[in-house]
């Protein structure tokens, strides 16, 4: 079956026509070129569906290398999309991510975040772009309001200019400017930046995530090093968290780009459940079958262990900013639209916990029903 070529030449030239040419052949020529670039075989949805065929989504992801990227880019692959994942670690460390797709569907480049023509080169092909970058924690390189700000702003300006109709971006449930967490401010920030610069694009706000590899369940679990005794402000009587499934949220990503009714909106992703911070910590515990101990912590005093943790030259454990951010209680957002309204039933964590804790139980444990565990109690404020 002959195919479209795509031939790469520089914006507003022609294929070379023979001389005396009429104009009608002239502009014939000219919509062709533009047909070929937007009719492109890659992207035309072919196929019954599944990995081998084609969805007609070609989708850059920026932070493809992170927890939900993981998650994204194997729900891109399974329906059968091409995606470009920009990276800037060795290629060696994102090879994991190369069997989510059919052969030669998932593209790895090395990009410059700060680089404005590499953000434009990673997707220039596309017409989906997915912003997942995130940190949790600074570096001298990179500051919150690089990570959650100016490279967000960046791509949504890239994917104005390019054409691209489809942008969704990552923020936080609880993100506020009046928030003390930086990460919560900046997060406030990037989202009033993206909007600007892209009116249409789809902004999704989850709460904490959780999952296999998630840094918020295995955070309190692995405080067990510690001791028995877990620190937590106000005992985790103050604080109310309502902690979302990380396959959810990658489900309501891939059907966003599918709705066409999703652009501009925005979206609050949380779980079916709220919980006050001590009772999900102490259910934790519980399906990990350890002991448990709360016991109150005064914040400067918290902050003042947690700076001893972010001097580590490596990744740090934690940070007084992450102190902030998990003894935030979950906003609630009742007129954003959210997992429902995406066509998703959340996931409780009573549903999940044992994927993400069997690996924290003592050996003579891990067989253990987890019906075993009374369910945290759940809250409705």
């Amino acid at each position: 079956m002959a195919t479209l070529a795509l031939v790469s030449r520089p914006a507003g030239v022609l294929p070379r026509i023979a001389s005396g040419c009429s104009p009608a052949v002239l502009s014939a020529a000219s919509v062709t070129s533009v047909q070929q670039r937007k009719l492109h075989h890659a992207v035309l949805p072919k196929g019954k569906g599944g990995r081998s065929s084609s969805s007609g989504i070609a989708a850059t992801v920026f932070g493809a290398t992170g927890f939900l990227g993981r998650y994204v880019v194997n729900r891109l692959g399974r329906i059968g999309s091409q995606v470009v994942i920009p990276h800037r670690c060795d290629q060696y460390d994102v090879m994991y991510l190369r069997p989510m797709g059919d052969l030669g569907q998932i593209i790895f480049m090395d990009w410059d975040a700060r680089n404005k023509d590499s953000i434009k080169h990673a997707l220039e092909h596309s017409n989906v772009v997915i912003n997942l970058v995130g940190r949790e924690w600074e570096t001298s390189n990179y500051r919150f309001e690089d990570v959650y700000v100016n490279i967000p702003q960046q791509i949504a300006k890239a994917a104005r200019e390019a054409g691209i109709t489809k942008l969704i971006h990552m923020s936080h449930l609880n993100a506020d400017i009046r928030s003390p967490s930086k990460y919560l401010r900046n997060k406030a920030v990037g989202e009033s930046a993206v909007r600007d610069e892209f009116p249409d694009a789809i902004i999704m706000k989850p709460s904490e995530i959780f999952g296999r590899e998630d840094k918020f369940i295995n955070y309190f679990a692995y405080m067990r090093w510690f001791g028995n005794a877990i620190p937590l402000i106000s005992r985790g009587k103050k604080t109310v968290k309502q902690p979302v499934h990380v396959v959810d949220v990658a489900k309501a990503i891939i059907n966003a780009i599918r709705d066409p009714d999703a652009n501009g909106k925005t979206y609050a992703l949380v779980g079916p459940n709220r919980y006050l911070l001590h009772d999900l910590v102490e259910y934790i515990y519980g399906v990990a079958h350890k002991r448990f101990v709360a016991y109150p912590l005064p914040r400067p005093l918290y902050h003042l262990g947690a700076q001893l943790f972010a001097m580590s030259p490596f990744e740090p454990w934690t940070t007084p900013d992450k102190i902030d951010r998990f003894h935030t209680t979950d906003l609630k957002y009742p007129g954003l639209p959210g997992l429902e309204d995406l066509g998703i039933t959340p996931s409780s964590l009573e549903q999940k916990a044992i994927e993400i804790l069997r690996r924290h139980r003592a050996f003579r444990d891990l067989e253990a029903d987890q019906d075993d565990t009374k369910p945290a109690k759940t809250v409705s404020y």
